[in-house]
C-alpha cells in the first residue's frame, strides 16, 4: 500500500493554503510523490534542461580559467559564493532549533555526495585521465540510476528504458568522438576512471534521494533554498578539506582579477545554485531513472558552447547526437513504472 502524501508546510507557517507559506510546491515538498508519470511534462524537461544547461557551462568557464584557479579551491570558492546567495533566503534553517540539526547526518550524507565529492571526483580524475575518458565513464550515470533503483529502491527497470540508455550514451560517444568512430580504438581505462565511476554512482543515490524524502526532513523540504543550503554547509567541510589538501601537497595557484571574478560569479550563481534548484525539481517530477538521462546532454551543450566561446564550427554530428540523446530520453521515459513509497 503506498502511503498518503502529507503536505508539510515551511518552518514559521501554520498549516494554511500552500500559497499562504513561501517555499512550499517546490519541487522539495515531502509531499513529492514518489509515482512518477509515464509522460516527460514540459516543466520537467525545462528544469532538467536547464540544469544540464549551466553544469555544461560550468565545464567550459572552467576549462578557460584553469591557468587562474587551481579546481579544488575553484569548487571551494563556486560553494562559498552559493552560499552567500542562499543565506538572505534561508537563514533561518542555521539556527539552533531547526530541525536540520537533528537530521545531520542525512543532509550531511547529501552534502558529501553532491556539494563535495562529484566535482572533486571529476577533478582528480582529470589528473591521470583523458577528458575523452572521463565524460565517456560520466555517460554511464543513467545506467546506474536504472540499476541503484532496481535494487535499492525496487524500481522495476523496462527494456524500452535499457534501449534509451544505449541510444543515449551512443549520443554522448558520438559527440566525444566528433564523428569519427575511428578514435575510440585507443580508447583504455585508467585509475581516473574509476573516480569518475566512483562520482556518476555517488550522484546517482543522490538523485534517488533527492527522489525519496524522509517525513523527518520534510519541513526542510519544503523550502528549497534551505534545502540547498543544508546541503552546502556540511559540503562545505569536504570541499574546504580538498582545498587544504591541494593547497599542501600540490602546486596550487590563484590569480584574482576581473576575469577570475566574473567567472566565479557565474559558476556559484548557474552551476551551483539555480542547477541544484533545478535538477531538484525535475527529479521531483519526471523520477530519477528517467531524469538520469538529461545528464548525457551535457557533453553536447559543453561541445556547443565551446563553439560560441571558443570559436569552433559546429558540426552535423552534434545534431545526430542531440537525436539520438532525446531519443533515449523520450523512449525511456514512455515506459517510466510508478513506485510506490512503503
Amino acid at each position: 500500500m503506498g502511503r498518503k502524501a502529507v503536505d508539510y508546510p515551511a518552518i514559521g507557517c501554520k498549516r494554511r493554503a500552500k500559497d499562504d507559506c513561501p517555499g512550499t510546491g517546490t519541487g522539495y515538498s515531502a509531499s513529492m510523490s514518489t509515482s512518477f508519470p509515464l509522460r516527460i511534462s514540459g516543466k520537467a524537461a525545462l528544469y532538467l534542461t536547464l540544469a544540464t544547461i549551466l553544469w555544461a557551462g560550468n565545464a567550459v568557464i572552467g576549462r578557460m580559467v584553469q591557468h587562474l584557479i587551481s579546481p579544488m579551491t575553484l569548487n571551494l570558492f563556486r560553494w562559498l559564493i552559493a552560499f552567500c546567495v542562499l543565506l538572505p533566503m534561508a537563514r533561518w534553517v542555521l539556527r539552533k532549533d531547526s530541525p536540520l540539526w537533528s537530521q545531520w547526518r542525512r543532509f550531511a550524507l547529501l552534502g558529501a555526495l553532491s556539494i563535495a565529492s562529484y566535482n572533486a571526483m571529476l577533478y582528480l580524475a582529470l589528473t591521470t585521465s583523458t577528458a575523452m575518458n572521463v565524460t565517456l565513464v560520466g555517460a554511464s550515470t543513467p545506467v546506474w540510476m536504472l540499476l541503484i533503483g532496481r535494487l535499492f529502491f525496487g524500481t522495476p527497470v523496462s527494456a524500452r528504458q535499457v534501449v534509451g540508455a544505449v541510444l543515449s550514451i551512443a549520443g554522448v560517444v558520438l559527440v566525444l568522438c566528433r564523428g569519427e568512430w575511428a578514435l575510440l580504438v585507443g580508447f583504455h581505462l585508467v585509475a581516473g576512471d574509476l573516480y569518475m565511476l566512483i562520482a556518476a554512482i555517488g550522484w546517482a543515490f543522490y538523485s534517488w534521494m533527492l527522489a525519496h524524502p524522509t517525513p523527518e526532513s520534510a519541513p526542510i523540504r519544503a523550502d528549497w533554498a534551505a534545502f540547498l543550503i543544508a546541503q552546502v554547509v556540511f559540503g562545505l567541510v569536504g570541499a574546504l578539506g580538498c582545498a587544504t589538501l591541494e593547497w599542501s601537497l600540490t602546486d596550487a595557484r590563484l590569480e584574482p582579477g576581473w576575469p577570475l571574478a566574473a567567472a566565479l560569479a557565474f559558476i556559484g550563481v548557474g552551476p551551483a545554485v539555480l542547477s541544484y534548484r533545478a535538477w531538484g525539481a525535475g527529479v521531483a517530477l519526471l523520477g530519477p531513472s528517467v531524469a538520469g538521462f538529461f545528464m548525457n546532454l551535457i557533453p553536447l551543450f559543453a561541445a556547443l558552447l565551446s563553439t560560441l566561446f571558443l570559436g569552433e564550427s559546429p558540426q552535423l554530428f552534434h545534431a545526430a547526437a542531440f537525436v539520438l540523446i532525446a531519443a533515449g530520453i523520450v523512449l525511456s521515459a514512455r515506459k517510466a513504472a510508478p513506485i510506490q513509497t512503503e
